[in-house]
């Protein structure tokens, strides 16, 4: 029998097998991280737009009416959505207010999020299509996930 060099099949498979477990591993954590970033960057976006709304506040002695009058109308979310904005000071009545789980509203002079990962939303923070939002609670003390709220 000649000596041939290379790779059995049985030595190929476990290779093979290998690779799998370790993508397997690898794919789910890159997942979360992605996920985790997202969150991040619509955290700092809020941020960042919420001071841009109050040195609007400043100037003009109203909120405005919309995210362009402030100056950031096209910014759209991580996830490609656009960032919800409502002026609180101008609506009549809590029925368009974001809300907690006693259903009182979350802010006094605006609401601004984002609707998450799934896109989908609903004004009490507490049901599941709104846990994935990222919102700005108790006027900016709290900018984060509604479900870590």
């Amino acid at each position: 029998m000649k000596n041939r060099a290379g790779f059995t099949l049985i030595e190929l498979m476990m290779v093979i097998a290998i690779i799998a477990v370790l993508a397997a591993i690898a794919i789910p954590m890159y997942g979360s991280y992605k996920d985790r970033t997202n969150v991040q960057k619509a955290v700092s976006d809020i941020a960042e737009m919420s001071t841009l709304i109050d040195h609007y506040y400043t100037e003009n002695r109203e909120y405005p009416a919309t995210l362009a009058d402030a100056g950031v109308g096209n910014k759209l979310d991580p996830w490609g959505h656009p960032y919800q904005y409502l002026n609180i000071t101008t609506q009549t009545g809590k029925g368009n207010l974001r809300k907690d789980k006693a259903l009182n509203p979350l802010n006094t002079d605006f609401d601004l999020y984002s609707m998450g990962k799934d896109g989908v939303t609903q004004l009490q923070i507490t049901q599941k299509d709104a846990r994935d939002d990222v919102i700005r609670i108790n006027d900016g003390q709290f900018i984060g996930l509604a479900s870590d709220f």
